[in-house]
């Protein structure tokens, strides 16, 4: 298995905007915090939210990403479990999120980067003074985070077998205890 720092040199490789950078460190925490919560490896479960979207500055496209990057992981040596869950996280690839790991992915992805919108706007920028009813107030504007399914989040939780509020408090909570890598 591959170790975090090759998992971020490969990251680094590919993805050069911040933004897209503190993403995948965002999702990382959450996933690693759920891992941690249900006995999971959480290196593992890491390192999959850290790839999960390593492809997407240089193939964006919905008939790229995430295939491209399932592509280099393959001939990088990433066993199947660990393509699967990044496959299955984008819902144009039609694979079904069948396992746990699968299933946080996906319902970290959006929350995570809904969660670092909601704190930009906050007046001190800090994740401490986010709350769940800030982020559900949030998600009621469409025009805020436009690019964000609410939908996704929404299924996600469901997915996960975790009420919205819980899954959007457990999220947050991961997000402060990181909050210095996070830039947050």
């Amino acid at each position: 298995m591959a170790t975090r720092e090759e998992c971020l040199a490969i990251l680094k490789e590919h993805t050069k905007g911040e933004s897209l950078l503190k993403h995948a460190y965002a999702v990382e925490t959450c996933v690693r915090a759920y891992a941690k919560k249900f006995g999971e490896d959480i290196e593992y479960w890491g390192n999959v939210a850290l790839l999960h979207d390593f492809d997407y500055e240089m193939y964006p496209s919905l008939e790229d990403h995430p295939f491209r990057g399932n592509e280099i992981l393959k001939e990088k040596g990433f066993d199947e479990a660990f393509r699967r869950a990044i496959m299955s996280h984008a819902s144009s690839t039609n694979i079904a999120r069948e396992t746990l790991l699968e299933k946080t992915l996906f319902a970290c992805d959006e929350l995570a980067g809904f969660i670092t919108a909601v704190t930009y706007v906050r007046p001190s920028r800090s994740v401490d003074e986010v709350e769940v009813k800030s982020v559900k107030k949030k998600m009621k504007d469409k025009a805020f985070a436009r690019a964000v399914r609410r939908e996704d989040i929404l299924e996600g939780a469901e997915e996960l077998g975790v009420p919205i509020d819980e899954h959007i408090r457990f999220c947050i909570e991961a997000m402060k205890a990181n909050k210095e890598e996070l830039g947050l």
